[in-house]
């Protein structure tokens, strides 16, 4: 019988996963290399599984249906759905394997996640350089980390993902209209653009070439779905990300505002403080302040 948590019944390994107080639970979080030639023999697991393509190419197959995983992809299934990959001769296979279960908290994953699309039910997106790649990939390295601020900070991670592919999967769903589902589709891949661009931001040319719409067209739907010009989503998004490398990356102020495309760090915290209403200094005080002795 095999020991490895992933193959086992959720109720199974909880006596093994005292490091995880509640849900989800995480047996296992990995990135691996595939030889050339490998393969992945049929199986099933039972538990959900998501499968990160880093780099390569691989044929998935799940339960009837064959997927050709390229960089940037994610594939999900559900406990008891047999499946199996096949890699092509001297095409490299980089992947981020996460393999989960709620215990019987009967949290709605499936519902969460289920999905309806031309390509196939299991097929959740591409996600190259989105923020769902960096969180995965900052979850597997954190797994094999002992302290339980880990393992809390994967649960976390894992919890933001699965979160943001239903939100995506939401502002995608059908609508009456072929028009307004492009115009939609568009108006993310716009967004994603941005988000993607944050060092060096973009010119309206650039939004322009990835759409097709004019200048004003794209600064008009874009502040009709989001409540903000790309411009300004872009502030937005460097802001954001400031502050997220304040706390977690111990980079100086100087580095931060570099990261996040300004050269000039007095306009970097000009811009900081007229936005938030406080320099990028007070918001780290504000956070890590001490308690006072009682």
């Amino acid at each position: 019988m095999t020991t490895k948590l992933y193959f086992m019944e959720p109720s199974e390994t909880l006596e093994q996963l005292k490091q995880y107080y509640f849900p989800p639970y995480i047996t296992l979080a990995h990135m691996f290399h595939a030889p050339n030639g490998w393969k992945l023999k049929p199986r099933s697991l039972k538990q959900y599984q998501l499968q990160y393509v880093v780099e390569g190419i691989a044929d998935y197959h799940i339960s009837g249906h064959d997927y050709v995983t390229e960089r940037g992809d994610l594939i999900f299934h559900r406990p008891n759905e047999t499946h199996y990959v096949t890699t092509r001769p001297n095409e490299p296979y980089v992947c981020i394997s996460l393999v989960f279960h709620f215990g019987e908290s009967g949290f709605p994953v499936q519902q969460i996640l289920d999905n309806s699309n031309e390509i196939g039910p299991h097929y959740m997106g591409n996600y190259q350089n989105h923020t769902i790649e960096h969180k995965l990939t900052e979850l597997v390295h954190h797994y094999r980390m002992p302290e339980v601020t880990d393992h809390f900070l994967c649960q976390s991670l894992l919890t933001q993902v699965l979160l943001q592919i239903s939100r995506q999967k939401k502002e995608l769903a059908v609508s009456p209209s072929k028009k307004e589902d492009a115009n939609k589709a568009k108006l993310i891949l716009i967004r994603n653009y941005i988000s993607n661009h944050l060092q060096a931001g973009f010119t309206h040319q650039d939004l322009e070439k990835l759409t097709g719409w004019s200048r004003n067209y794209i600064i008009t739907q874009f502040r009709t779905a989001f409540g903000m010009s790309p411009v300004q989503y872009l502030v937005w998004v460097r802001l954001e990300k400031a502050k997220e490398l304040a706390l977690q990356s111990g980079q100086s102020f100087g580095e931060i505002a570099n990261r996040v495309g300004y050269t000039n760090i007095h306009a970097f915290g000009k811009i900081f403080k007229r936005k938030t209403g406080m320099s990028l200094s007070q918001f780290c005080a504000t956070l890590f302040k001490d308690t006072p002795d009682q």
